[in-house]
């Protein structure tokens, strides 16, 4: 295999958590987990790496080149597992750490952390950008310098456009699979390493998709979440892209022709936004207790979309372990309908404002509000997307008592599991009250 021949880093830890998350010192790890571990057996652990890196040149749409060798790094990356490998699958997703806010941010993790401990997945962050480190006052050598201040992925300043970044992200996956040393899984038998990544991660893992992947061949399969830059179709590895409604109209995926094929599968969520009413629930705690949070700005329209993308994400992750464990290839799922590509990109909508096309959740199949992916206004707006409560009358009209929405809203959530097998648990969620 390719991957033998990315070389193992020699890893550190775990670094000691001295105080609990919140503490002003910040003597435990960036971004610790609010998630309750203990209730699935599962554990949250801190290791610093090191090695020689490659720069890579990277065209598009081709095998990189080595550029040149030998320039040291040292970063971190977090690990969230099970405690015992009887809970454990054997399946660990690799998680490229989001920095576009400055800070490292384990967006698919916030979003989908019950679901990967449910299933027994590991989760790994790895801290592969120069921003997640370097950026005054958010990265983390300013956040704690005591903790973090050895780490660095720009050899002391000189590199400072991320060059080192790809062979970081292969080299954390060959400590994860092949540790030599000590070992970041706590010794728990590895049968797969998907690698993962949302908004402007998975546009860093398409680029790696395609120039280093078949170079390192340190990964087995990839999945994309709201995101992910055009791919070469030439390579025989799995990948699944998800993206929400805003990713097509305002963020460019619209114009990307990627057909399904044997190795490809993208998935649009209609109703959804690349930033969503979830998401900021769950990230938001964590980035007020670390000192990271932004103002929510004032948009255009009411944000954050409440439709659940991550139900439909959770569902791509399991399809992807089928289809790379079993060979069992995942459902196609039809597009959103776009009817112009403008600009501005114009989907098709119902009477209520809703998109036609995509998949389609119960909770937004069975309305009860009007969202969408498109807003506007200052900072991130375009991507929080839109939620619009509908009217006593027009809810009246809808849906003439309870009973009837339930009916229809679980019968939308069966006729979901039965299209893209949304994770059964989601059903009981369908039936709150519409009030």
């Amino acid at each position: 295999m390719a991957g033998a021949t990315v070389p193992n880093p020699l890893v550190t830890g775990p670094i000691a958590a001295t105080v609990p998350p919140g503490d002003p010192s910040h003597n435990y790890p960036f971004f610790a987990t609010n998630a309750d571990l203990a209730a699935y057996g599962y554990i949250e652990e801190e290791f610093f790496f090191e090695g020689l890196a490659n720069r890579y040149n990277t065209p598009p749409l081709v095998t990189g080149t080595v550029i040149d060798t030998g320039h040291p790094y040292r970063t971190r990356m977090v690990v969230r597992r099970p405690s015992s490998a009887h809970h454990f699958s054997g399946i660990v997703l690799l998680e490229w750490q989001n920095v576009s806010s400055g800070y490292d941010f384990d967006a698919s993790w916030q979003a989908s952390h019950d679901h990967m401990m449910q299933r027994g997945y590991a989760w790994v962050g790895v801290s592969a950008q120069g921003a997640g480190i370097h950026t005054p006052g958010t990265g983390l050598r300013a956040w704690n310098a005591s903790r973090y201040g050895t780490l660095d992925v720009t050899q002391n300043g000189q590199i400072l456009d991320d060059s080192l970044c790809y062979d970081i992200y292969s080299q954390a996956a060959r400590a994860v699979r092949h540790p030599a040393g000590i070992d970041p899984m706590g010794g728990l038998p590895v049968k797969l390493v998907l690698a993962i990544g949302a908004s402007q991660s998975a546009n860093r893992l398409s680029l790696y998709h395609n120039s280093i992947h078949p170079l390192a061949g340190a990964v087995d399969a990839f999945s994309f979440y709201v995101g992910g830059t055009a791919l070469r179709t030439d390579l025989d590895v799995k990948v699944f892209k998800t993206i929400s409604e805003s990713d097509v109209a305002v963020v460019g995926q619209a114009f990307l022709s990627e057909p399904d094929s044997d190795h490809f599968r993208r998935w649009e969520v209609a109703g959804t936004s690349h930033i969503d009413f979830h998401l900021l629930q769950e990230w938001g705690p964590v980035q007020v207790r670390d000192g990271v949070a932004g103002i929510p700005p004032a948009c255009a329209r009411p944000p954050l979309s409440r439709i659940p993308y991550y139900f439909v994400a959770n569902a791509a992750t399991d399809h992807l372990v089928r289809w790379v464990t079993r060979k069992i290839a995942p459902p196609i799922a039809p597009r959103l309908n776009v009817v112009a590509l403008g600009p501005p990109v114009v989907i098709a909508r119902d009477s209520l404002g809703d998109a036609l096309g995509g998949v389609r959740v119960s909770q937004f199949a069975v309305p009860i509000a009007t969202n969408t992916g498109v807003n506007s206004g200052p900072g991130f707006c375009f991507l929080f997307g839109s939620f619009e409560a509908f009217s006593a009358a027009t809810l009246d009209a809808l849906y003439p008592n309870h009973g009837t929405y339930v009916r229809q809203a679980s019968q939308a959530a069966h006729e979901a599991m039965q299209k893209h097998s949304c994770p059964t648990q989601h059903l009981l969620r369908v039936t709150a009250p519409i009030s």
